[in-house]
């Protein structure tokens, strides 16, 4: 995958966060408390494309919290295999 195709990924996470903000009872959550620490956003493209990767893992797993935390079922597994990805772009 090329960089502008990960950045576009990036860009649609982020979007997806914000409209899952918003229409959420519990918007109050710690879902995206590891991709804020990154302080990464989608529109910083001079970031490296590693660094875009281990943002949308970590996007895509708060994602998957925060829908676990809102009574949406979401396997257990799939935030193992999410969290696994993110250590992986971390080393």
């Amino acid at each position: 995958m090329q960089k502008n195709e990960t950045v576009q990924i990036h860009i649609f996470l982020f979007q997806l966060r914000t409209y899952l903000e918003n229409i959420m009872e519990n918007n109050k959550t710690q879902a995206f408390l590891f991709y804020d620490k990154l302080n990464i956003t989608p529109h910083q493209i001079h970031k490296s494309k590693k660094e875009h990767n281990l943002a949308i893992f970590e996007l895509s797993k708060g994602i998957a919290n925060l829908l676990q935390e809102n009574d949406y079922y979401i396997s257990q597994q799939i935030h193992d295999i999410l969290d696994k990805m993110c250590n992986r772009f971390r080393k």
